[in-house]
Formats: C-alpha cells, structure tokens, sequence
C-alpha cells in the first residue's frame, strides 16, 4: 500500500512499471540496460480513489493520462532502476497528493459604493479636464 495521505492509500497491486532503455547519462551501459521505468496507473477504473479526486488527476495529469484513463509517468533521471522507480512512485504520489486538494469556489464580488462613488468623481474630473483642451474658433472671435 501507497500511504497518500492517512485516509486514502493506493494499493500498490494498482501500478504496472515496465523497464525501458533510457536516453541520457549511463554511458555505453545505456545502450545495454533497461533503467527508465514507465509507471501506469489506471485512474479509471481505481478503486482506490473518489470520482471526484479522478476527475482532478485527469485534469492535473494533462498529457501524462490516454484516453483510456491510463496514467503514464517516466522516471530516467537517474542510472539506476531502483532509484528511478522510487522517482516514478514518488511523482505519482505527489501528483494524487495535489488531486486531493479540492479547489477554491469563487464567489463573485460587487464594487462597494464608495468605490463607484469615486471612480464617477475622477471620471467626470477627467471629462472636464479634456473638455478644456478642446479648440472652437467661435468662442475666440
């Protein structure tokens, strides 16, 4: 079991890692070692997580999630399958950790009369000082 957070725990027979080959520093060992994991999680059909905290991993994950509801996360920053395994469980982790946190409602706010009161004053303070700017030749003749 992956603990979350104490309430919601993802059991661990939930994610598939495959090996890959990895690009990037490894030397000619690169070329013969598969080191880079692919972490998938089916978000879909988990029965670990709340709908509501699915809909958010869709929405968080953004390219990383197909349209099956698969979530793919590659981890081949380091050289070692150990280390990059541990990568890939931690990014899933912190990934669900932000899917919990459910998002501020915003409520919708009106300007107090106050503030209305002196945004008229400084436009009409405006209007007349661009009034006197104006030319008309009959009021000079």
């Amino acid at each position: 079991m992956i603990e979350i957070t104490p309430a919601v725990r993802v059991d661990e027979s939930e994610l598939q890692f495959e090996y890959i080959r990895a690009s990037g520093p490894g030397g000619q060992n690169v070329n013969k070692v598969a080191t880079a994991v692919q972490l998938r999680f089916d978000a879909r059909n988990s029965l670990s997580l709340e709908p509501d905290i699915k809909d958010r991993l869709t929405i968080l994950a953004g390219n990383h999630m197909t349209e099956d509801g698969v979530l793919i996360i590659t981890a081949k920053r380091f050289r070692t399958q150990d280390q990059n395994r541990l990568d890939a469980v931690q990014r899933f982790t912190h990934l669900v950790e932000a899917a919990l946190k459910k998002p501020k409602i915003r409520k919708a706010t009106h300007p107090g009369v106050s503030a209305k009161a002196a945004r008229l004053f400084q436009k009409k303070r405006r209007a007349e000082v661009k009034k006197l700017r104006s030319y008309h030749p009959e009021d000079w003749e």
